[in-house]
């Protein structure tokens, strides 16, 4: 269903008719007919059209208009000048809605259209267009309909200064609210969490999270994000980051400012970005994890939603992005992990050096390289983004800072509707940087394959099995190394309710968590609602 609230074109000028009805001057009467010349309503009109209608047809006869009753006068002479002049435009169906009669207001509003009509064809004619009978009709017409139209005519004064007043009073025409809220119920299971502790005293976890993200945009093209986190989700809940959830929190969240960033064009192409609070590079590049990298419907596990590299910065910075074609996309980034103290500001303490160039052959796939140097302060060191061992997140301790070099090979491809691949392997080689342990270095791997059933059993909902090694310090210069691989196993289906509630149950299982321990499993029903 459409609303069209229409709008009175410009007066019919009087002086221009009787000028010509007292100049005795005839003009012929071969009819000419108006290109998409619309109806003309004084109130909102409901109208019933097809999907794939998107223009108003030409109508050249009154009685194609079966809502119009032809029961007087009036009727007669505006057939008439609808025949000659196509001066009333309708739809296919021939109605305005249903078998409902036209009142007044809508007769006088199709009047002055042919009005507004011929008053063009009088000031532009260069041959003979309108005959003096119609322009007694129209006349006589004006002056039986002069009530209705004067007050057609007032209405859309009045919503004119309607319309002027709100947009100058409303907070602001160019900002959205887009939210969404989790509800989680978790537990862990196994012999032993990652520290050891007897995990039959685990409890299962119910909590939440909602994110409020308010979207402005001042030219039509750039972007304003201003997003608010709550939540009240412990990380590691099995004593190790490879229990986090995707959409943990930390259980003392009652609400921060989790991002605010402006984006905006360069040119056809390029886009920069700059950001005061916790800028990651996937929000520049693209993971390639279509199937999980949703908090909402995706993966249920921190790690199984896209690389480790994406996820080791946290502060503000400085972005741009370049389309070189359709296919290929290069972007590159700063961001300052304690930019905000003035301690350490944008160059003294940690920072992240980002880049991604991106290819997308197809439609259906995509494959991307990625490199990252990173520089950690001390006692604030995450090589592998919260996503693997405690040693392949500081390798040489909280004490020493650390640099690395992050190396990441990524790509997605849909081999059919119905069945995505995707997957990444990143390498990451990291040195200590003075300290006890100066210049000591460590090798760390992780990858991953994401298995992505899109619309499975029904439309709209969506299967995963994710299968991977967790970040792990595998070869360490001068102290302890991980024994053993970490694998993540993980599967998880979502039932797509409604189009804005989702129910997804799930899981995975960690073997070797936190150096050759039992494997810990980790059971979860999450619901979300975005609006």
């Amino acid at each position: 269903m459409i609303n069209l609230t229409c709008r009175i074109l410009p007066r019919f000028s009087r002086l221009a008719i009787i000028l010509l009805l007292n100049s005795g001057f005839y003009i012929s009467s071969r009819p000419v007919f108006a290109q998409n010349t619309p109806v003309i309503a004084s109130e909102p009109i409901t109208l019933e059209l097809d999907d794939d209608l998107n223009i108003l047809d030409q109508v050249t006869s009154v009685s194609q208009l079966s809502d119009v009753q032809p029961t007087d006068w009036a009727f007669q002479a505006l057939q008439s000048l609808v025949e000659r002049y196509g001066c009333i435009a309708g739809y296919p169906d021939g109605t305005f809605k249903g078998n409902r009669a036209m009142t007044r207001y809508e007769f006088a509003a199709g009047m002055n259209a042919c009005l507004d009509r011929i008053t063009e064809l009088i000031a532009g004619a260069t041959a003979d267009l309108v005959t003096r009978e119609d322009l007694l009709i129209l006349q006589k017409l004006q002056e039986e309909f002069a009530a209705e139209l004067a007050m057609l005519r007032g209405r859309v004064d009045v919503l004119e200064a309607r319309t002027a007043e709100l947009e100058n009073k409303q907070f602001s025409p160019t900002t959205k609210l887009v939210g969404e809220t989790i509800f989680s119920l978790s537990d862990v299971f196994g012999n032993e969490d990652a520290l050891g502790n007897d995990l039959d005293d685990a409890q299962a976890i119910f909590g939440y999270r909602v994110r409020l993200s308010f979207l402005s945009s001042f030219t039509g093209e750039d972007q304003l994000r201003t997003r608010l986190e709550y939540g009240n989700l412990p990380f590691t809940i099995g004593n190790t980051n490879m229990t986090d959830l995707s959409w943990s929190t930390g259980d003392e969240n009652p609400g921060v400012l989790n991002k605010l960033e402006y984006r905006f064009p360069i040119g056809d192409r390029t886009n920069m970005w700059i950001s005061a609070v916790n800028m990651n590079m996937d929000d520049i590049a693209d993971p390639l994890n279509p199937i999980a990298i949703s908090a909402t419907q995706g993966a249920l596990s921190y790690f199984g939603a896209y690389a480790p590299i994406y996820k080791t910065s946290k502060g503000g910075g400085l972005a741009i992005a370049h389309d070189f074609s359709d296919q290929i996309n290069l972007m590159a980034g700063y961001v300052a992990n304690e930019g905000s103290m003035p301690t350490r500001g944008l160059f003294n303490g940690g920072y992240n050096i980002m880049s991604q160039l991106t290819y997308r052959p197809s439609e259906k796939t995509a494959i991307a390289l990625a490199y990252t140097y990173n520089y950690f302060a001390k006692g604030n060191i995450f090589l592998s983004g919260y996503d693997g061992s405690e040693l392949a997140e500081a390798p040489f301790g909280q004490d020493n800072a650390t640099s690395s070099h992050n190396i990441l090979l990524n790509g997605t491809t849909y081999f059919s509707d119905k069945f995505n691949l995707s997957g990444w392997v990143q390498y990451t080689n990291a040195q200590a940087q003075g300290g006890d342990r100066d210049g000591d270095t460590a090798d760390i791997w992780n990858w991953a394959m994401i298995f992505g059933f899109p619309d499975l059993f029904a439309k709209g909902n969506a299967g995963g099995l994710i299968v991977g090694n967790r970040p792990n310090a595998l070869k360490v210069e001068g102290g302890p190394e991980d024994e053993d691989l970490s694998w993540h196993i993980e599967t998880f289906y979502k039932f797509q309710v409604s189009e804005n509630i989702s129910i997804t149950p799930g899981g995975w299982v960690v073997t070797n968590p936190e150096n050759n321990r039992d494997p810990i499993w980790v059971g979860v029903l999450r619901t979300s609602f975005e609006f």
